[in-house]
């Protein structure tokens, strides 16, 4: 089955999932509150390109932030997990439990991967950048952990 591929202009699917600390976050409400939402994808917590992306977004948060835009990241690791990453690496941002995949599903970051010879399932190091109105402003399959935050910032010309 071929993965989903959103697009710039399409509106972002809708979800209700839980962050580390158990909560339960649903995308519409993020957006009806008046903040447009990243949404990052990233492999596996505590491994170092994913370190240096997450602390990438928590070293601009505030310029984000000012900008109204609200970070989320997601990875298939659990909540146990996030918390060991957040509090080691001090992000200020919430991290989405998605052990079984479904929101990597629904934004197509779910794929074959393939590793010495060897074919599996994985995370698409992703970004989305959801409008208040729930439409993809920018969408981004496969970009790098290093430099990424800082030519998002510069795309979504804030400062």
């Amino acid at each position: 089955m071929a993965a989903v591929e959103l697009v710039v202009g399409g509106q972002a699917p809708d979800f209700e999932a839980e962050v580390t600390d158990g909560k339960k976050i649903k995308l519409s409400e993020i957006l009806s509150s008046g903040e447009g939402v990243i949404l990052y994808f990233y492999p596996r917590d505590s491994t170092p390109g994913c370190t240096t992306q997450a602390c990438d977004f928590r070293d601009n948060f505030g310029t984000l932030k000012e900008g109204g835009w609200r970070v989320i990241g997601v990875s298939t690791d659990s909540a146990k997990s996030h918390l060991k990453f957040t509090e080691k690496n001090e992000l200020p941002f919430e991290l989405v439990v998605d052990e079984d995949a479904a929101l990597h599903e629904a934004y197509g970051t779910w794929r074959e991967k393939n590793m010495y010879g060897k074919t599996y399932m994985g995370t698409l190091r992703s970004t989305f950048v959801i409008g208040q109105n729930g439409t993809l402003e920018w969408v981004g399959y496969g970009v790098r952990a290093k430099g990424h935050v800082e030519s998002l910032i510069e795309e979504l010309q804030v400062s």
